[in-house]
């Protein structure tokens, strides 16, 4: 049973809180979900209004102002009265670990403990895990975020999911996932009719699985078709703080040392051990401009010895070194930080 399912007939108020640079095709599509549905139905069964911390115009990351219809402050106050929402969904986008709001989180928290379903589109669930609401809760976050955010809040299940729907918490991965979770709320509401006429309208031909991969599968991603060199990448992929030796690899693929080399030679054009090498680099990258772990940290995470070696490897392919990276973001926040304090 939905947490926003009321009688057929009667009104479901959904505010959206945008948080400066948030992104706004998650949001269009979730706002047009629920346009469509009323359309369907004949009647405005949803409602929905605006929010910003203080009541004034947000900025996505496009560029383009949004007006907005209430401020936190209010929100606080129609909690007690006729104008309480059912769900409350914040909308972030880039640079969401740099947003931190101590009123917004304390709003989130009342709301939360009136009762109020609370969800997340995009980067959402950063806000809510730093308002303390996802402790021990299933999460999805978009997966260019989901490195930082599982080691700033170890004790949140996050996934690489579509959208998690944990008890009265709603999270998506952004993009248009925020569809299908609008379409799995519906759906509870009034079935799986009317969810079907609204996906002939957004010419959508089914509701994703929550669990339903995020990214392009690996095949898609990398253009390789080789079986044996994609099960392999899925292992390296899996153990990256701990990296595996060779002859581990080689043993899980039921190949030889020179077998797997000659592989990836031909298919990915390097060899195992630099490809290897790569995506942890990678991933310490993100966790680089999104968390604030020391670099030291970061290098043990990524399943590097020592702070010196991952430095060497990490100028080697960026160019630049941990430091500089993480110097660079920080130079770049704090020419955004008049918008993000919004």
């Amino acid at each position: 049973m939905s947490v926003i399912n009321d009688l057929r007939g009667t009104r479901r108020t959904l505010v959206f809180f945008l948080v400066p640079e948030f992104t706004l095709l998650p949001f269009s599509a979730a706002v047009e979900t629920l346009r469509i549905a009323n359309r369907m139905l004949g009647y405005r069964a949803y409602d929905w209004r605006l929010c910003s911390a203080n009541g004034e115009k947000v900025t996505c990351s496009a560029g383009i102002g949004m007006e907005v219809d209430t401020s936190i402050a209010q929100e606080r106050k129609y909690l007690g009265d006729e104008k309480r929402p059912n769900m409350v969904l914040v909308c972030s986008g880039i640079d969401v670990e740099a947003y931190d709001n101590r009123s917004v989180n304390a709003w989130l928290r009342e709301t939360h403990n009136r009762g109020v379903a609370l969800g997340s589109l995009c980067t959402g669930a950063h806000i809510l895990a730093q308002a303390g609401l996802l402790e021990g809760r299933r999460c999805a976050i978009h997966w260019e975020n989901l490195p930082g955010f599982a080691e700033a809040f170890p004790q949140a299940e996050v996934y690489a999911d579509l959208y998690e729907i944990d008890g009265n918490i709603y999270t998506c991965a952004g993009g248009t996932a925020s569809l299908d979770m609008m379409l799995t709320l519906i759906g509870e509401d009034f079935g799986e009719n009317l969810v079907s006429r609204i996906c002939e309208q957004q010419l959508t031909d089914r509701v994703r699985s929550p669990h339903d991969r995020q990214r392009l599968p690996l095949r898609a991603r990398l253009g390789v078709q080789n079986a044996k060199v994609l099960s392999i990448i899925e292992l390296m992929e899996s153990h990256l703080a701990e990296p595996l030796s060779l002859v581990e690899i080689a043993e899980e693929a039921d190949l030889s040392r020179r077998q797997v080399e000659r592989l990836f030679r031909q298919e990915m054009g390097r060899s195992p051990a630099r490809y290897y090498l790569e995506i942890r680099l990678d991933r310490a990258r993100h966790l680089l401009v999104q968390s604030a772990l020391p670099v030291v940290e970061v290098a043990v995470a990524c399943g590097f010895v020592s702070a010196s070696h991952f430095s060497k490897c990490y100028r080697e392919v960026y160019g630049r070194s941990p430091q500089q990276e993480r110097a660079g973001r920080k130079l770049t926040l704090a020419s955004q930080k008049p918008s993000v304090a919004a």
